[in-house]
C-alpha cells in the first residue's frame, strides 16, 4: 500500500460517509420521524440531525474531501487546461462542477430551513442529495491514468 493509496482511501471514506449520511437521514430517519413523533418533536429532532450533520461536513467531511481530492489531482498532474480534454479530465470537470452545485445547495438548504423554508428546504435537500449521487457516479467514471 502506497501513501497515496491512503489518500485515495481517505477521499472516498470520506465521501461515503457524506453521501451515506445524506441517504441514511433521507430514506431512514426522515420517514420515521414522519412516523413516529408529533410535528414539534420532529422539528426538533430533524433540526438537531441536520445542525449536527452540517458540523460534520464542514468539520470534517468537506476539509478532507478538498484536501484529498487537490492532493490526487497535483499528483496526477491535473491542470485547469488539462479540464477540458476528454476522458479524465472532462469528467473530473463535471464533477468538480456538480460538487460546487452541491455545496451550494446545501449552503442554501441551511440558510432555507433556518429561515422557516420548508419547501424550498426540501427541494434543495434533494438536489444536495441527488447531485451528490452524482458526484458518486462521476467519480466512479473516471478513467484509470
Amino acid at each position: 500500500m502506497t501513501w497515496w493509496s491512503v489518500v485515495r482511501f481517505l477521499h472516498v471514506l470520506s465521501a461515503a460517509l457524506w453521501v451515506g449520511g445524506q441517504l441514511t437521514v433521507s430514506l431512514v430517519v426522515l420517514p420515521l420521524a414522519r412516523r413516529m413523533l408529533d410535528t414539534e418533536r420532529r422539528a426538533q429532532v430533524l433540526r438537531a440531525v441536520g445542525r449536527r450533520f452540517g458540523m460534520f461536513t464542514g468539520a470534517v467531511f468537506l476539509p478532507v474531501q478538498l484536501a484529498t481530492g487537490v492532493a490526487i489531482a497535483i499528483h496526477k498532474g491535473v491542470t485547469w487546461a488539462s479540464l477540458a480534454e476528454p476522458g479524465y479530465g472532462r469528467t473530473l470537470a463535471a464533477k468538480l462542477l456538480l460538487f460546487c452545485v452541491v455545496m451550494v445547495a446545501a449552503a442554501l438548504h441551511g440558510w432555507a430551513t433556518g429561515t422557516a423554508r420548508p419547501a424550498v428546504a426540501r427541494a434543495l435537500a434533494v438536489i444536495s442529495l441527488v447531485g451528490s449521487v452524482g458526484i458518486i457516479l462521476l467519480a466512479t467514471a473516471l478513467p484509470a491514468t
